[in-house]
């Protein structure tokens, strides 16, 4: 397996991500591994949400149910 080892100082770091205090401010070994192969890994496609078109709920649909309507079901 290949990897990548580079001592730098943290301060290279904090525009990608946060780093635990103890950790601010010191030189760091930062070591890149591939963790899968992009190549033969298809991304998923992507799905757009909201293709029905439907109108919104209105707030009765959250009201409880009649005791009829309750009783017809056998609640």
């Amino acid at each position: 397996m290949e990897y990548v080892r580079q001592t730098i100082g943290s301060s290279a770091l904090k525009d990608i991500f946060e780093l635990p205090e103890s950790l601010r401010d010191k030189e760091v070994d930062v070591i890149i591994l591939a963790t899968e192969d992009s190549v033969t890994k298809k991304s998923p496609r992507k799905r757009q949400l909201g293709f029905l078109n439907l109108p919104p709920i209105p707030d009765s649909f959250f009201e409880p149910l009649p005791e009829e309507e309750l009783q017809a079901w056998g609640l």
